[in-house]
């Protein structure tokens, strides 16, 4: 739990916000145009974040609240208003380092772990407590010094990686194509992973109420690796974590609370389990119609739950041509689904990316989905 004081900051101690579709649109109120914004939108396909990187360590531009607003601001800066919200420049992987583990972004590669953890007696080398607000001020920092240079053009996201992505990367070591080792953990140690995934819930609940103290006007979760676990595991070891989450930030902002959104990237069965588990909206990934989405949505629960997402990000190597349309059939699909939508893609932009096709998916959203 975090010790150290904290200042608490509102929207008087921030310029006055203009642009505020994308939190009406999580809240599942009507705007004139599905707002929009882009997982990893400040990311190495600009010319100018290779620029800034090409000098700075990437861990020390996410503890430098000047490097890591200048990042976040760069996309808002190249798409004027075809962005409707900005998401500040840091990493998931700066939990498990306040932790006291060593992780390192290794070019080509991605995140490493040098000492993972390998049995659940690797535990004790975990702290046992975190105070966030010393561990992990840098990023409340660049979150209050990235809203003040917005200057209110669009609302700030604030993030976290949820309990059992993190735990993935901190047994497995890094990146994988089957997550065995973690896995393996989740049949062989299952008490040993309720305990890590119970310490990582912890942490992360005072982490997001910390980021909206620090000025973040919504939050997303990110279960990046919930597609690798069957139904029953993910009822047993993501779906209660998520939803603590939701239910302690929540209950710990009180009347200061923000839109909250989940991305279980690849869990199409947990779609009826997240409409109840407390969040404002559902990112969904490419690969899920938005009609079947909602569908399942709606039969499970009565609240008002925003749908995000879904292009295919690797429809923006396309033809500009094939990026209109196939970004109008998204827009129609979300449109014949009913409800609240922010357009996104349905994971990250990738490096190799051409800015200019990003511009054009933007511009065709705001097209396609204006109300006449």
């Amino acid at each position: 739990m975090s010790s150290t004081q904290q200042r608490i900051l509102t929207d008087a101690d921030f310029p006055p916000l203009r642009n505020d579709l994308l939190l009406r649109a999580a809240r599942g109120e009507p705007t004139k145009h599905a707002p929009v914004w882009v997982m990893r939108q400040a990311g190495r396909y600009l010319p100018e974040f290779r620029a800034m990187r090409a000098e700075h360590d990437f861990f020390r531009v996410c503890r430098t609240p000047e490097l890591a607003a200048r990042l976040t601001l760069q996309p808002i800066e190249r798409y004027g208003d075809l962005l409707d919200g900005s998401i500040i420049f840091s990493d998931i992987l700066v939990v498990p380092q306040a932790l006291g583990m060593t992780v390192e972004m290794v070019p080509g590669k991605g995140p490493h772990f040098p000492e993972p953890l390998s049995v659940p007696e690797d535990l004790n080398r975990l702290a046992a407590s975190v105070d966030v607000v010393a561990e992990l001020g840098y990023m409340f920092d660049a979150i209050t010094l990235t809203r003040q240079q917005l200057d209110g053009r669009v609302p700030l996201f604030g993030f976290c990686g949820a309990p059992w992505t993190l735990m993935a990367y901190m047994v497995e070591g890094g990146g994988s194509k089957t997550f065995s080792k973690a896995k393996t953990w989740l049949y062989k140690y299952p008490e040993a992973s309720a305990q890590l995934l119970g310490r990582l819930t912890d942490v992360l609940i005072d982490f997001l109420v910390g980021q909206v103290n620090a000025g973040a006007q919504i939050l997303q979760v990110f279960d990046s690796w919930a597609g690798e676990l069957s139904p029953q595991d993910f009822e047993q070891f993501s779906l209660p974590y998520l939803r603590r989450i939701a239910t302690e930030v929540r209950g710990r902002l009180g009347d200061r609370a923000v839109p909250m959104t989940v991305f279980a990237k690849g869990a199409h069965y947990a779609l009826p389990g997240l409409a109840q588990a407390g969040y404002n909206g559902i990112s969904l990934d490419w690969t899920l119609s938005p009609v079947e989405a909602r569908r399942q949505v709606a039969a499970a629960t009565s609240e008002t739950i925003a749908l995000q997402g879904n292009l295919d990000p690797c429809v923006l190597f396309a033809p500009h041509d094939v990026i209109r349309a196939r970004t109008r059939e998204m827009v129609e699909q979300f449109k014949t689904a009913g409800g609240a939508h922010i357009a996104n893609l349905g994971h990250g932009m990738l490096p190799d990316h051409d800015p200019e096709a990003l511009r054009v998916f933007l511009e065709t959203v705001r097209e396609a989905s204006s109300k006449q």
